[in-house]
């Protein structure tokens, strides 16, 4: 690490985080409540919505990328998914830390530069798959890891809740990647994380993988097969105005079974502290937020001079998976791939090892 790094690395761990918040839409408020508990002097660029978010939270406002790059050690990107390799490499060309939402980038190409780039660098890279954060998920990947379950054999995750409106970013394959890209690589990181590489790909989908317009209820499926033979069953559904969030895991192995469901059983009760305060009914939970829990593993990762729970390779694993399933989506057949190229050592070579290795049989 350089002495300029080395001297960050310091003051991150002793004196107040200089945090630069690029983008203020919807994800930028969980990341901004983040970083407010962390105590860290945030300072906001975006094209819209900067000033509000900055008058909401008590941050500051730059007027320009540049102005946000000095103002910052560590640039944290919440904009939609196109922009966020050139925000990357811009960052880090100006020797910042970098927090990028999921997914690292729109392609594995553009991927395997941000990662290349911030290595050249001497900063670090955290690709922000928070769903690793979400205790019951952290718990239930603890327990496979222990062997409870002996071998997993078959996974099934399932996410799923109103869709985006469909004028925006998010139905746009082009910018968004859609339902794929955008919404399942959480789960697509989880299959990953809990049963190891995948050497196959199918997807199939309700609508159009390719129509900018498409309807407002979509739902996709994603089969993985992994290089141990487990097969992964990803789901994910943009549904209807008002349809409740949810989320489930299910993974069965040679010697039991595993589950759980962000809905709430039929029947519940909660006792309010004895120090509510103000009103009868309780916090809604008396945890961390995982998204406070994520940069806060990030921060110390940098401190402490280690890996944090998501890594480089991590978020562009996700992003070769998510690429083969679009590409499945497009051709209506399964696609072989290689993760064993994919990781940092790997990184400045070609990334013809990465991507989809052809249509399978």
């Amino acid at each position: 690490m350089t002495g300029q790094h080395h001297d960050l690395r310091k003051a991150l761990s002793v004196t107040s985080l200089r945090v630069g918040l690029i983008g203020a839409g919807g994800i930028s408020r969980v990341h901004a409540d983040g970083w407010r508990a962390l105590g860290a002097a945030v300072t906001v660029y975006s094209h819209e919505g900067a000033d509000a978010l900055a008058a909401e939270y008590g941050f500051a406002v730059a007027s320009s990328l540049d102005g946000l790059l000095a103002a910052a050690d560590i640039v944290d990107i919440v904009t939609p998914t196109t922009s966020h390799s050139p925000l990357a490499l811009a960052a880090i060309r100006a020797g910042k830390h970098v927090v990028c939402e999921k997914p690292l980038a729109g392609t594995v190409d553009d991927a395997r530069e941000v990662i290349d780039a911030a290595r050249e660098a001497g900063v670090r890279l955290f690709p922000a798959h928070v769903v690793r954060y979400f205790p019951d998920y952290a718990a239930l990947r603890d327990q496979v890891e222990a062997g409870r379950i002996g071998e997993p054999a078959v996974l099934r995750f399932v996410r799923g809740g109103e869709a985006p409106r469909t004028d925006t970013w998010f139905h746009d394959v082009g910018r968004g990647g859609g339902i794929v890209r955008d919404q399942m690589i959480h789960d697509l990181d989880q299959a990953l994380w809990m049963a190891g590489d995948v050497v196959r790909v199918y997807a199939t989908q309700s609508a159009s993988a390719g129509d900018a317009d498409a309807p407002d209820a979509v739902v996709a499926h994603v089969v993985l097969t992994h290089a141990n033979g487990a097969l992964s069953h990803v789901q994910g559904t943009w549904g209807a105005r008002g349809l409740p969030f949810r989320t489930s895991a299910d993974i069965a192995g040679s010697a039991g079974i595993l589950s759980l469901d962000s809905a709430p059983t039929a029947s519940r009760v909660e006792i309010p502290s004895a120090h509510a305060g103000d009103g009868y009914l309780p916090p809604p939970t008396l945890t961390e937020s995982p998204y406070t829990a994520q940069l806060r593993d990030y921060v110390a990762a940098i401190a402490d001079e280690r890996d944090a729970r998501v890594t480089p390779v991590d978020g562009l694993r996700a992003v070769v998976v998510a690429e083969a399933a679009m590409q499945s989506l497009h051709t209506g057949r399964p696609v072989d791939i290689d993760l064993s190229a994919s990781d940092l050592s790997s990184a400045s070579e070609t990334s013809s090892a990465a991507v989809p290795a052809g249509v399978g049989a």
